[in-house]
């Protein structure tokens, strides 16, 4: 029975293969006969030959969004199309993106740099596949990894949304570009604990959702924020001086570069990271707005892009607060100190211009001005014993005193 079948089914396709060769002849035949010849026959051929047209991601994002988003601007005419093109592939959710590139490792880079310019696509979280395809019009298709489905996203989205509202509504349309800087590096280390267990630690949800993250989402929620006030910000990628891999920001404010590295600003962090921290610390400021000098000591970023000097201390946080020396003079540091403990205040913050001058005053400061300042706290508010602590940091050249007043 089962060589019947197959007999059967042989001739049935050698039946069909002769009708079709039948069909074929009368179709050259017709051809002939009509005057139409063999130049119709090549134009069948040809467009049999014809390669079958590449599906590539269609996009319909405006120029103007592209505009202060540093990887963009750092692309190639070419390389802006696939960049648009995995963008707006992203956004829609497309598992398979086809776009103008014929390298898989360079698709690859042009979505990171998708992710560093657009801190907003958390559903995506920079995983994916690509496969390159060669001929006469090369391309590649790229499959990214979505981390949530799309009702996860909107429901995500909405709480990110009531957080950063509740977030922009303490800034004053009055603020200055240092001071609303200085209120999201603030709100970001209020409002976040550095967890490296916690969960989407890689995006905005982290921060804006859980209220706890890691580096990846404090620089990622600080970028969202600036961009949300007009303010430049961009991601920034490297490594630590311990060869940790890390993240932070670039921002301009009032014309000029500086760099913003909100994490290590939490004191949670630098417990996490086992460095001793005083009980009375809340924020540090050593990288609010800092620049290339002070950055570059334990901060060393990724090559891939080149990134624009950072040469100014303008709006060092220190310099903007009276408490950066660019030289040593005891009175100054003296008198600094006497301003903050007549107002029982805390710490009082002498932060260096460079080891040199850290250099000069360390051994005066603790020596001579820390003990006439404490015996001024003793005299003003009739204390018999002082006590404070202090915090000596010679990497940041800087000295933090904390006083107690009863």
């Amino acid at each position: 029975m089962k060589r019947k079948r197959r007999r059967r089914g042989c001739i049935h396709t050698i039946i069909v293969l002769v009708c079709v060769i039948c069909i074929g002849m009368s179709a050259l035949v017709l051809l002939h006969t009509t005057g139409l010849g063999s130049g119709m026959v090549r134009g069948i051929e040809d467009e049999l030959k014809k390669p079958q047209e590449i599906p590539y991601q269609k996009t319909v994002i405006a120029e103007e969004v592209f505009a202060g988003k540093y990887y963009y601007q750092k692309l190639g005419e070419e390389d802006r199309q696939a960049y648009q093109e995995i963008l707006q592939g992203v956004q829609e959710y497309v598992s398979e993106i086809y776009i103008h590139a014929s390298d898989a490792d360079r698709a690859n880079g042009l979505l990171q740099y998708v992710l560093k310019d657009f801190p907003e696509v958390f559903w995506c979280d920079g995983t994916a596949t690509a496969t390159s395809y060669e001929g006469d019009e090369p391309y590649t298709v790229l499959k990214p990894v979505y981390a949530y489905d799309e009702v996860a996203r909107a429901a995500m989205q909405d709480e990110i949304e009531v957080s950063v509202s509740e977030c922009l509504a303490g800034i004053s349309a009055e603020d200055t570009e240092y001071q609303k800087i200085l209120y999201v590096y603030e709100y970001i280390v209020n409002t976040v604990d550095y967890d490296l267990d916690a969960s989407d630690n890689q995006n905005i949800y982290s921060v804006f959702g859980n209220h706890r993250s890691v580096c990846a989402g404090y620089s990622k929620a600080t970028q969202y924020l600036l961009e949300r006030l007009g303010i430049f910000c961009t991601y920034v990628t490297g490594t630590t001086s311990g060869g940790q891999n890390h993240a932070w920001n670039l921002v301009m404010c009032d014309g000029d570069y500086y760099y913003v590295d909100t994490t290590w600003g939490d004191p949670v962090f630098q417990a996490a990271e086992g460095e001793e921290v005083n009980r009375l610390q809340n924020i540090s400021y050593d990288y609010m707005c800092c620049n290339d000098a002070e950055l570059l000591k334990n901060h060393t970023p990724d090559a891939d892009v080149e990134l624009p000097a950072c040469t100014k201390s303008d709006r060092n946080y220190y310099v903007m607060n009276g408490m950066y020396y660019d030289t040593y003079d005891s009175y100054t540091v003296l008198q600094r100190m006497n301003e903050v403990i007549a107002a029982k205040g805390n710490p009082v913050v002498l932060k260096f211009s460079d080891g040199g001058v850290y250099g000069q005053a360390h051994d005066d400061v603790f020596q001579n001005v820390v003990k006439s300042a404490a015996q001024n706290l003793a005299e003003w508010y009739g204390l018999t014993e002082v006590k404070y602590q202090y915090m000596d940091e010679p990497e940041l050249n800087k000295i933090t005193i904390y006083w107690q007043y009863e």
